[in-house]
């Protein structure tokens, strides 16, 4: 498996890749706008170009955009327009600087349910990918639980992933997400049920990203709060566990995690996953 993190592209996307370089990260999740925001600046030609020729140089893959924090395809019709054409904007990103794809929040039902949401959820995520390059994933990250969030079932993702039943819609783990919502990925017993039942409701080859992140608060707690490796509830024995587990054995894990220095993922987390790599896959 590849040890990445979400980077800085401040300054220019290129620079996400020195940044990468820096703190060791073999694979890269970054954002190609602000992540509270609408507006979306095109990426230049020259920019484009210097990304793939680092990317080239480096190997550094796979790279996944991550989409912005305002887009839910549970939203009222304003917002779920502006959501389609976020989306949109971000896959068509993805292509031009050789991404796999775009990680994306599903949202909220705002109250109304998963039920009274999912049709329009369906027909949104078609549009996105009906109008967007054949090369590029729309990946959905499972959500902790919080309030009415969509997607903290892998019931409920699986529901989405048949209804849509296109190649391009993958999935994202979120190891913190997966603990708060109740799945217990750092139990070397539940994680055998945990991923059977994400197998029989999702399909493991829908996998293509981890997103690695300890817990900062308890198990089942339905809050989303990343801590660093080590630092929180998961520990250093859960990621073991879970990267002991066969299914993840050539999925990119991506910290997102505050950094010792609360600057972000930093190289000491980097190297505490590398470590626990080669243990686990001597």
């Amino acid at each position: 498996m590849k040890i990445g993190a979400h980077v800085s592209a401040a300054g220019g996307l290129s620079k996400a890749i020195d940044r990468a370089e820096i703190i060791g990260a073999e694979s890269i999740q970054l954002f190609a706008s602000s992540p509270r925001g609408w507006s979306f600046k095109e990426i230049s030609d020259s920019e484009i170009n210097l990304f793939r020729e680092k990317i080239k140089v480096t190997n550094i893959s796979p790279v996944f955009l991550h989409g912005i924090y305002l887009v839910n395809v549970g939203g009222k019709p304003e917002l779920l327009h502006k959501s389609i054409g976020s989306l949109v904007t971000h896959m068509d990103a993805a292509d031009k600087i050789g991404a796999s794809g775009v990680i994306f929040h599903g949202g909220s039902h705002k109250g109304v349910g998963f039920e009274g949401v999912i049709d329009q959820c369906v027909k949104a995520l078609k549009e996105v990918l009906d109008n967007t390059s054949p090369n590029v994933w729309l990946v959905i990250e499972n959500s902790a639980g919080m309030g009415s969030h969509i997607g903290a079932s892998f019931q409920e993702i699986g529901r989405l992933i048949k209804a849509i039943d296109n190649e391009r819609m993958k999935v994202c783990i979120d190891t913190e997400h997966a603990f708060a919502a109740g799945y217990n990925l750092a139990d070397p017993v539940a994680i055998d049920q945990v991923m059977e039942e994400f197998d029989r409701e999702i399909g493991l080859a829908k996998l293509v990203a981890v997103h690695a992140n300890d817990a900062k608060v308890g198990f089942g707690s339905g809050v989303d709060r990343h801590e660093n490796i080590g630092e929180g509830h998961i520990g250093v024995k859960g990621f073991e566990t879970i990267m002991a587990y066969p299914a993840y054995r050539d999925i990119p894990f991506i910290l997102e995690v505050p950094g010792f220095d609360g600057k972000g993922p930093d190289k000491i987390n980097v190297d505490l996953l590398k470590s626990i790599r080669k243990k686990t896959w001597k």
